[in-house]
């Protein structure tokens, strides 16, 4: 059962949209890789944010997450691709199907 999660946030600058989106795009094959992390979603909230919402079953999984590849690319590309420092929030899962 899922009980631990991640939610990110983060901003395009202006007219790094499209890579920002194609980056978040191509970090599924590195979500996958993982055997911990559960569930692994990459969204747009409109046309420069954009988010990552990810599932764990326990907190050793999420802090591997949070260590892992895509943590670190995320980290080295956000001064280039991000008007601000990566939102992101560790979250516990109260229900879900």
């Amino acid at each position: 059962m899922v009980k631990f999660g991640l939610l990110a946030k983060v901003v395009a600058k202006p007219g790094k949209e499209q890579e920002a989106e194609n980056f978040l795009k191509s970090a599924l094959s590195l979500a996958q890789a993982e055997k911990g992390t559960i569930q692994w979603f990459a969204f747009k909230i409109d046309q420069s944010t954009f988010g990552i919402f990810d599932t764990f079953e326990t907190e050793d999984a999420r802090q591997a997450h949070l260590s892992g590849e895509i943590a670190k690319a995320l980290m080295a590309k956000a001064p280039d691709l991000f008007s601000q420092t990566p939102e992101i929030n560790q979250i516990d899962i109260l229900a879900s199907k």
